[in-house]
């Protein structure tokens, strides 16, 4: 239960208040705009190449390599090309985990070790979802690519990624 109390003082105008309260509320408005797309983070552009049974396909991928970039990721996206994704570098092999938080579209999570080869593909991660989506194997990167991609273009486990970062392109 609240207790209100009732002050006889005669009301003052607002304005002084407003100015002067006016820093704090831009701190929180900051704050809570850190929930949406920020402009600040760049990405590096890259292509790599998916070899599967049947064939080479080409993507063009923006390179997610410090911390930062790795959280932010595809965030706040609304569409994502046919053969564009973002490749996450870790620089070593480890178990990671993702979620799909502020994440508008579906996904595909390509996991790939230090050698390029693709350890396993979770298809169509759920947008918005905070389920952890784990890699199953220590993998060096992770590749996110429009949900459905993988297996209308036939790339699944074993698979060989061809990117510098792999030392194999």
């Amino acid at each position: 239960m609240a207790l209100l109390s009732v002050s006889r003082v005669a009301p003052r105008p607002l304005g002084r208040r407003l100015f002067l309260g006016a820093p704090f509320m831009l701190t929180a408005a900051t704050a809570c705009a850190q929930d949406v797309d920020d402009p600040s983070i760049k990405y590096e552009h890259s292509s790599l190449v998916i070899v599967t049974a049947a064939r080479e396909i080409k993507f063009d991928v923006e390179m997610a390599v410090t911390e930062p970039q790795r959280e932010h990721g595809l965030m706040f996206r609304k569409q994502l090309g046919a053969y564009e994704g973002m490749l996450f570098d870790f620089f070593r092999e480890a178990p990671v985990s993702f979620w799909m938080k502020n994440t508008l579209i579906p996904l595909d999570m390509v996991f790939i070790g230090g050698d390029g080869t693709i350890r396993h593909v979770h298809a169509n991660a759920e947008p918005l979802s905070t389920k952890t989506i784990p890699s199953e194997a220590a993998v060096r990167a992770v590749l996110e690519i429009n949900g459905g991609s993988a297996r209308l273009l036939g790339i699944k486990d074993g698979d060989k990624v061809k990117h510098p970062i792999f030392g194999n392109a």
